[in-house]
């Protein structure tokens, strides 16, 4: 190659580089801005927590997932704030603003869901716990009884017995490569969404990147928008660490204790494995709800309009009402059962 040629390639990936950084600079500047408003921090007897609130009426606690935080809690919890509920969302442990303490199990972080509660005022709230937030969710309903009226867990990382047909929630293929590269780096886990969005598609949504074929442009847009919104995910590692333990070490909680109505919902091509725990599950609980979708992750992709209305009809109806409808499989869906015991 002549000298001509080697100035010409060095400008040119001086270029590339400098674009890359630019575009790299705009994004983490945009996620940073994005969770340093619209949150506060509440010294509660558990700690400080972060937390938002939206809407009015029934109060909707939302607890996220891996990867979350108030954020992501708020957007998922719009939705039922725009039907009349009054949503909170915190931060879980680890998570942007709210520090690990030194226990930081299911157990503590349910403790710390009532002492912010009590922090604002309110006796009782319906709880939602999504994926590795479902934990807690439930602890809460064990531990707390009074202060749930309504139990709803989705794609929920829960305890199911070790049987060939009914695998433990377990990570997708390429979580654990993706867990020590990716969610290190701000920059490693922006430039793999750029380059291979599929591998974090199924390694961190755990969801088979073609189920995204058959969605309409909207959904497709939100599964891609919850990739961007894990950036800035170095505020979130030691959220994501503790996650990694608390899910890793399930056990089996005493769900026959939970009096609270509740309703399971998972994908059976949940790549996590959250199907047959959301099943064993609704199965313990007393008159627990199970809705099952054949296809779609764990981030429900083409059901999430379903999903919301679903949920919101079954907070609405309380518990004798829901105890005495019939039972309707949904469109869409794989199985819609009521267990009673």
């Amino acid at each position: 190659m002549s000298r001509t040629s080697l100035i010409v390639a060095s400008f040119a990936v001086a270029a590339l580089v400098g674009l890359i950084a630019s575009h790299y600079g705009s994004d983490l500047k945009t996620a940073r801005a994005r969770i340093s408003v619209g949150s506060s921090v509440a010294n509660t007897q558990c700690g400080p927590i972060e937390y938002s609130e939206m809407g009015q009426g029934p109060v909707l606690l939302v607890v996220h997932g891996a990867g979350g935080g108030f954020d992501q809690g708020m957007e998922f919890g719009k939705h039922f704030a725009a039907k009349g509920f009054r949503v909170v969302a915190m931060s879980r442990f680890g998570y942007l603003r709210t520090p690990v303490p030194s226990d930081a199990s299911a157990a503590a972080q349910a403790d710390a869901h009532k002492c912010l509660l009590d922090q604002l005022g309110i006796s009782q709230a319906a709880i939602v716990g999504v994926s590795a937030g479902a934990p807690s969710a439930m602890q809460m309903a064990i531990r707390h009884p009074d202060r749930v009226s309504a139990l709803v867990l989705v794609v929920p990382a829960a305890y199911t017995p070790r049987t060939k047909n009914a695998p433990s929630v377990t990570p997708a293929r390429g979580t654990k490569f993706l867990f020590s590269t990716a969610l290190r780096s701000d920059f490693l886990f922006w430039t793999a969404m750029h380059v291979a969005p599929n591998m974090l598609i199924r390694g961190i949504l755990a969801t088979p990147p073609e189920d995204l074929n058959d969605v309409n442009p909207d959904e497709r847009a939100r599964v891609y928008g919850m990739m961007k919104e894990i950036l800035p995910v170095t505020v979130r590692r030691e959220g994501l660490l503790n996650d990694a333990d608390v899910v890793g070490s399930l056990q089996r909680y005493d769900l026959e204790r939970i009096t609270a109505p509740t309703l399971c919902i998972s994908v059976a091509d949940d790549l996590y494995g959250t199907f047959a725990a959301a099943r064993y599950t609704a199965g313990q609980v007393p008159g627990a709800r199970f809705i099952g979708y054949s296809k779609g992750g764990h981030i429900f992709a083409g059901h999430q309009d379903h999903l919301i209305k679903e949920i919101a009809a079954f907070l609405d109806r309380g518990d004798k009402t829901l105890r005495a409808s019939r039972d309707v499989t949904p469109r869409g869906a794989l199985e819609q059962l009521s267990f009673t015991q």
